[in-house]
């Protein structure tokens, strides 16, 4: 169970491309890494999960709880890059009618 943070901040922009798998066991190091960015007033949060494999409720949470903290910042968390099995997670659970969610990567890190 691997998992990849990749982080760019440029100004309030923050873009992060995470890949591998998110679970219990490597969502506390998610949270951890972007939970501090996630408190910078007014940022914009834009993580790539294009080359997450897997992910189950425990990240679903760890997207809620940055959601909440960027948004009380005065700023906006954008999603992009779900896979289809990851964007029908967000549907089911409702979170895809209350996140920014977009299927196509915007900018990045590279």
């Amino acid at each position: 169970m691997n998992l990849s943070i990749d982080m760019k901040e440029l100004d309030n922009d923050i873009h992060v491309k995470v890949s591998g798998e998110i679970d219990a066991y490597t969502a506390p190091k998610l949270k951890e890494s972007l939970q501090p960015v996630a408190e910078k007033e007014n940022s914009q949060l834009i993580v790539d999960l294009s080359d997450v494999s897997y992910m189950d409720s425990t990240g679903l949470g760890v997207f809620v709880g940055l959601f909440k903290t960027v948004k009380a910042g005065g700023g906006e968390l954008h999603l992009v890059g779900l896979s289809d099995r990851l964007q029908r997670l967000f549907d089911i659970t409702g979170l895809g009618d209350i996140m920014n969610i977009d299927s196509k990567v915007k900018g990045g890190v590279e």
